[in-house]
Order: C-alpha cells, then sequence, then structure tokens
C-alpha cells in the first residue's frame, strides 16, 4: 500500500446505474462491451487497461453509478462513440492497494485498505472520484481518494 498522487483523467466509456448487489455482474458485462468497441475511441492512451470511476458517498444524482473507460490523450474536441460518455476525474491524492482474484473479493481488499488509511492518519474523500485501474488478468489497482 502506498499513497500516490495522479494527474487528471480523461475517461471514455460506459456508465454503469443498478442496484448495488448488480455491480458485481453489471461491471464485468459493460468491461466486455467495452473491450468489444474500444476501437471506436480515438486517442486512447493505453487500449488495454480499463479504468473504473465512483464516488462512494451520496453527493450528486449526476455522480450516481459506476464509470467504466479507457483514458484517452486529449479531451477538447473530442468524439465521444455513440452510446458512451466521457468523465473528467481531476488530479486527486490517492491511497493505493492491488487486488488479485475476482472481482467479489474486492470488498474485502477494500477493507484492508481502509484500515491501512486509517492507521496512517489520512481521512478518505468520500465525494471524490476513486479509481479502479486494471493491472493485469485478475488484478487490479484500487485507488481510494485522501483528503
Amino acid at each position: 500500500m502506498e499513497v500516490v498522487q495522479l494527474g487528471r483523467k480523461h475517461l471514455i466509456g460506459f456508465r454503469v446505474v443498478c442496484e448495488g448487489d448488480r455491480y458485481f455482474q453489471e461491471i464485468p458485462q459493460t468491461a466486455a462491451k467495452l473491450r468489444e468497441r474500444v476501437k471506436e475511441i480515438e486517442g486512447a492512451v493505453n487500449p488495454e487497461q480499463l479504468i473504473g470511476a465512483f464516488v462512494v458517498g451520496d453527493c450528486t444524482e449526476e455522480q450516481d453509478g459506476y464509470w467504466i473507460g479507457v483514458e484517452v490523450e486529449r479531451w477538447d474536441g473530442m468524439t465521444i462513440p455513440p452510446g458512451m460518455v466521457g468523465l473528467e476525474v481531476p488530479a486527486q491524492r490517492y491511497a493505493v492497494i492491488r487486488h488479485r482474484g475476482p472481482n467479489t473479493g474486492i470488498p474485502r481488499t477494500y477493507e484492508t485498505l481502509h484500515a491501512w488509511i486509517a492507521a496512517q492518519g489520512y481521512t478518505r474523500n468520500l465525494c471524490a472520484w476513486h479509481l479502479e485501474i486494471t493491472a493485469g488478468p485478475n488484478e487490479i489497482d484500487l485507488y481510494d481518494t485522501l483528503n
């Protein structure tokens, strides 16, 4: 686990909004759909690397759900493919942990990260964008935003 600063990210992909218990099924299905259509996204920085973004707290209706996309090089004048959406994530500071294994184990990995954050004296920013970035087969880096 470590603390990192990431610059602003521009993502293009899909937004998933469903009941909380459905996300474990909907996100992988949407990720598969994105992989099939990733060639439609111009200027993808790394088309193989999917980035999920979400806000933990109940902040605004516009932030409800889970975005899964790929990072693009530029944002201005970008053409978003039909049925997809764009999202701008500002530069932020994160605590990061790598999750290995099926997505059903992600909540336990987050528990470990949250305990570490508290033990280090950091506080989480629940109304900011949190990221989940694919790192390899069955590996995902979990980025929890800090104040």
